[in-house]
């Protein structure tokens, strides 16, 4: 198995996909990178994720009830 080294190159994006159910966790676990849309659902930015925010967003995308997290 080939592992991927540390590295302060790591860019992610992320959406939400339509089966979002509005739950917030998210938004609650990493706001730098999710938030609730007007619609109720939770949207994430369009920009890569910051880097202090890496953990928290994989943790968000993780934690996802149902699977609506994933990566761009």
């Amino acid at each position: 198995m080939i592992q991927k080294e540390e590295s302060e190159d790591i860019f992610m994006k992320y959406y939400v996909n339509e089966s979002c159910i509005g739950c917030g966790l998210c938004a609650g676990t990493c706001p730098e990178v999710f938030s609730m849309s007007d619609a109720g659902v939770a949207v994430a930015i369009e920009a890569e994720v910051p880097e202090g925010a890496l953990d928290s967003a994989l943790e968000a995308k993780e934690g996802c009830p149902v699977g609506a997290i994933e990566e761009a």
